[in-house]
């Protein structure tokens, strides 16, 4: 079966994409301390279930803060002035899920 010249081409580029998105993949993976260090969202294994939550909370209302829109929306959805509204997410950010949790040993302690 032969293959015209635009088929070969295609079928060229194909792989190279494969292998592209292999490459990215390992270079990723070669990257990822770099990226913990920068971005402190990103995580790692001894992350608390809190911790992450709190990330999580912390990034979202830094992105609501830098979005003139999304205020807007949020003080129109609360009848609320725009600055009222970038006060109380602000006062959020300090504790966005509450205060800690105790330390798992803590619990123990105070049950005996």
């Amino acid at each position: 079966k032969q293959h015209t010249v635009k088929h070969q081409v295609q079928l060229l580029s194909g792989a190279k994409m494969a292998t592209d998105k292999f490459n990215v993949n390992v270079s990723l993976s070669k990257n990822w301390d770099h990226l913990e260090s920068k971005y402190a969202g990103t995580g790692n294994p001894d992350l608390t279930k809190f911790e992450w939550g709190v990330n999580l909370q912390r990034d979202s209302i830094a992105s609501y803060l830098g979005h003139s829109d999304l205020l807007s929306y949020f003080a129109v959805a609360e009848n609320e002035s725009i600055e009222r509204v970038r006060a109380t997410l602000l006062a959020k950010m300090v504790q966005p899920c509450g205060p800690p949790p105790k330390p798992f040993e803590e619990e123990e302690e105070e049950e005996e």
